[in-house]
Order: C-alpha cells, then structure tokens, then sequence
C-alpha cells in the first residue's frame, strides 16, 4: 500500500502503521477534534486520493458518545455509512467535540462529493473501524491510533 503521506507545516497529520491484513492509522492534531478530523482524512485516503475531492457536498453529523474512545469508533463508522450508502467521499471535515453530564458529543460538518471512477483512485474498501489496539493520547497535543477493517 502506497498511501501518500500528508504534512502540514512540518507536523504530520496522519501515518500509517503495519497491522495484518488491516490497515493502522495513527492521527495528529494540537486538538481533540484536529486528531479526529486528520483520521477522518487518512481514512479517505486509505479509500481515494483526497486531493482529488471536490468539497461540493456538505453533510450534517450529530453524534453522542459515552467516551473519547467510542466517540471515535462512532465518527469514522458514520463516515463509512455515508460512503456506503450515499457513495460520498469526504476531504474537508469541521468539527467541535463537548462533554455534556457523562457524555461525550461531536457535532460538525463534513465536506466532499459522490465517487467516481472516471475521476477519483480506487484504493482499499474500508468495512470497519475496530476498537484492536485504539489508543488516545495527549502529549503536546493529541495522538488517535485506530485499526480499519479492509
């Protein structure tokens, strides 16, 4: 797998790490929702190359979670059943995450258009997220590490 790599301003967004027959992301950000967004990319990038998305559609997302962990088990599946339902492919993703009693609440929006073959790479099919190995750290900022089921 040839995945492109993605940098900003030096510091990474995201990389990719060997896991049998699945794939590895491990996600950067200065913020909780920064990381969730760069997984929400790398992942899209396991599927196409996301510089070739076209941020035409927008999508509403609302979820709520009992932890950070399932939080984002429950982010990336949302973006996979929109994938597989509405065929979309996202790049652009705005989020802000709350905590609210003993829960955890993501709300924002995500941005990209319908897949197509005669424009956009076909890479791997991602079925799942999986909570093998998921880890969620803040040290200078946070790291997410989650396993995709392709």
């Amino acid at each position: 797998m040839n995945y492109r790599k993605e940098t900003m301003n030096m510091e990474k967004k995201f990389e990719f790490f060997d896991v049998t027959a699945d794939v590895g992301i491990r996600a950067y950000g200065k913020t909780l929702e920064e990381a969730f967004e760069n997984a929400a990319l790398a992942m899209f990038e396991v599927v196409t190359d996301t510089s070739r998305i076209n941020p035409s559609t927008r999508k509403y997302i609302e979820i709520e979670s009992e932890d950070t962990s399932a939080l984002l088990y429950d982010w990336l599946s949302e973006l996979i059943f929109l994938h597989d339902s509405e065929n979309l492919i996202f790049s652009r993703f705005e989020i802000r995450i709350s905590r609210r009693g003993d829960t955890y609440l993501l709300k924002g929006s995500v941005q990209g258009e319908a897949f197509n073959l005669d424009k956009h790479e076909s890479r791997e099919d991602v079925k799942a997220v999986t909570y093998h190995l998921m880890d969620i750290r803040e040290e200078n900022g946070f790291m997410l590490q989650v396993i995709l089921d392709t």
